[in-house]
């Protein structure tokens, strides 16, 4: 019974964005809100403080020893304070007196001595309170005049100023700026939209890249990912596609010898024609395992990016080694071996490289003629390190170098039995070896197949 994989919580990016950009808001807002609220909170202090000092300015133009005016001044300072003080306006106790200290009137609640204060704002204790206190004296210097007010009462009222500053933003704020936020996001999230739904209406063959031109910035990179990958996607089937028609084709021709070969022996009364037709199904049975080995030797190097087990190949010994494991079956042509004594070093797959070699000097061996001499070489020149076959045959037609590396592609004046894949895969090692598969006609006549390193290329 297979363990059941716990489900994963897939989290949109839309509602992230929406999340984070709403907290970030409200945390501004809050910020702002707390800002207002001071600001408000000092402006409403100040505006008091400024109603304290015209009240004191007042009284001190009134103040007066007429005792007569001094009670007229204080039955009305009463009536108005049994008018009762609004939220915002904190009820107000003063004194009257002389420069000397004594006290010529005072409120209800004002102390009944004066109180010996420097001219200007204090706080004070009165009454188990603290309270705000301004002096004021004349510019004659004959009357002095105290105002204060309750710090609790101008608190509260200082703060009942910033609550109702600060309470329209706290209420409107979210109710505007949430909507508006959800809708800029969505807006701001309609390419992703846009982008997926356009490759979900795509088929299955359609691997285009996808339009860049009208994506927004941040995309531009997830783009750039998903074209090359599509790339990479069409091309991979397009070499599968290619890989399966080429198998069929070259395996048609062998499996339908086979076959005929095998109902002719079946069919032959004659011992010798039965023999020679079971030999004629050996033939194309070996022929339909070369080309398949090859076409799956191709199907193993085309999805390869590089080379993971590389490491460093002495170029010489290479040479020396396909040349000691190849040298017994030539029969008919000359076989030698030209190498540096020197190391020449390269990065690279000993055992692909083997492979190129050996498709090398195996086509230099079936297109030269009986008593031909075929070198084995591996050299330094000009800084560029090499490995190859020359041989003194005729060469290939100009027209035909271009294209021996084309898979199938045997040449018109092909008279050896072969497939076409050998170059094809020796051009593929090349590239992961980001070496250059060569091929060249020699001005005395004879033909020279190499792998060269250009200076630019990874040596050891």
């Amino acid at each position: 019974m297979g363990t059941r994989l716990p489900a994963m919580r897939l989290q949109s990016l839309r509602w992230r964005l929406l999340r984070t950009v709403c907290l970030a808001a409200l945390l501004g807002l809050a910020v702002s809100a707390m800002l207002s609220y001071r600001q408000a909170q000092h402006e409403a202090e100040e505006l008091m403080d400024g109603n304290l000092a015209q009240s004191g300015r007042i009284l001190l133009a009134l103040a007066t020893d007429d005792p007569q005016q001094l009670d007229d001044l204080g039955a009305r300072l009463a009536t108005l304070a049994s008018a009762g003080a609004s939220r915002y306006e904190p009820l107000l106790e003063y004194q009257i007196g002389r420069n000397d200290g004594s006290l010529l009137l005072r409120s209800e609640h004002a102390p009944e001595s004066p109180l010996s204060v420097a001219p200007g704002y204090s706080v004070i204790e009165h009454d188990g309170d603290p309270w705000r206190l301004l002096t004021l004296a004349s510019t004659a210097g004959d009357f002095r005049v105290q105002v204060g007010q309750s710090i609790k009462l101008r608190d509260r009222a200082a703060l009942e100023v910033a609550r109702q500053a600060v309470l329209p933003i706290a209420l409107m704020s979210p109710l505007l700026l949430l909507p508006l936020i959800y809708f800029s996001v969505r807006r701001g999230l309609k390419p992703l939209d846009d982008l997926a739904a356009d490759v979900a209406r795509r088929s299955a063959e359609n691997l285009e890249p996808l339009a860049m031109r009208l994506a927004p910035l941040e995309t531009q990179p997830l783009l750039t990912a998903l074209n090359r990958l599509l790339i990479r996607l069409r091309e991979t089937l397009d070499k599968e596609r290619r890989f399966t028609a080429d198998a069929a084709h070259e395996l048609r021709t062998p499996l339908a010898v086979i076959k005929v070969q095998a109902q002719v022996a079946q069919l032959s009364i004659d011992a010798g024609d039965r023999q020679h037709a079971l030999a004629q199904v050996l033939a194309g049975t070996d022929r339909a395992t070369r080309v398949l080995e090859q076409l799956l030797r191709l199907a193993r190097l085309d999805p390869l990016a590089g080379l993971p087990d590389a490491g460093d190949i002495d170029l010489a010994e290479l040479a020396r080694q396909v040349f000691a494991e190849l040298w017994p079956t030539t029969a008919t042509q000359a076989i030698q071996l030209h190498s540096d004594d020197s190391p020449l070093l390269v990065r690279g797959d000993a055992e692909l490289l083997q492979v190129v070699m050996r498709n090398l000097l195996d086509n230099a061996m079936r297109y030269t003629p009986a008593g031909s001499t075929i070198t084995v070489f591996a050299r330094l020149r000009h800084g560029e390190r090499s490995i190859g076959v020359t041989d003194d045959g005729r060469g290939v037609p100009p027209d035909d170098l271009p294209r021996l590396v084309e898979r199938f592609y045997r040449g018109r004046e092909a008279i050896a039995e072969g497939s076409g894949l050998g170059l094809a895969i020796s051009q593929r090692i090349a590239e992961l070896h980001d070496a250059r598969l060569e091929f060249e006609n020699l001005p005395g006549g004879g033909f020279e197949a190499r792998l060269r390193w250009p200076r630019s290329s990874p040596v050891s």
